[in-house]
């Protein structure tokens, strides 16, 4: 099917797309500019959706994306978004909130790693948020900037609900 333009397109003025190239490993100054409550493909779940832009260095104004599964049917995945949902609160400061917009705009400092490509997907990054006293240590070379639930304690879960009344 063909799709016809009301006017004439001229990409002469436009820069092209350009392919999507992950960040290098390592400490990031960043700051939430968006995000969003989003229903999962499955529509079984919801997660809450944000993008980050870098503030400082060779990378400062790329964007970089994450997403917490904070309503899912699998109660471990629950506690790996709210433990991550919980990092980016110390790291900013903001210990209680009703929106997710409360995060925004709060420079913070992210460790970025690098997942090697999987399934037929290229690499991807992954973003650990540290908190104050984390921020101020040395990188560590890691294989993966994922959280860990190794040490997890096993209580029982909270109802699996999003912190927050806004959807979009």
């Amino acid at each position: 099917m063909m799709a016809r333009f009301d006017t004439a397109f001229d990409a002469t003025g436009i820069d092209p797309a350009t392919a999507y190239e992950v960040l290098p490993a390592g400490k990031y100054r960043a700051q939430i500019v968006e995000s969003e409550m989003r229903v999962t493909r499955n529509g079984m779940g919801q997660y809450l959706w944000l993008m980050l832009d870098i503030l400082e260095g060779p990378h400062q104004g790329r964007k970089i994306f994450d997403q917490l599964n904070l309503v899912n049917p699998n109660p471990t995945t629950v506690e790996i978004a709210q433990r991550t949902l919980s990092a980016i609160c110390h790291a900013t400061g903001k210990l209680q909130v009703s929106d997710s917009e409360e995060l925004h705009l709060i420079p913070i400092t992210i460790q970025v790693g690098v997942k090697p490509p999987k399934d037929g997907y290229g690499e991807r990054n992954t973003i650990r948020y540290l908190v104050p006293d984390q921020a101020a240590q040395p990188a560590r070379a890691a294989p993966s900037a994922a959280p860990s639930t190794a040490s997890a304690p096993s209580a029982p879960q909270r109802p699996a609900t999003a912190p927050w009344n806004r959807k979009s």
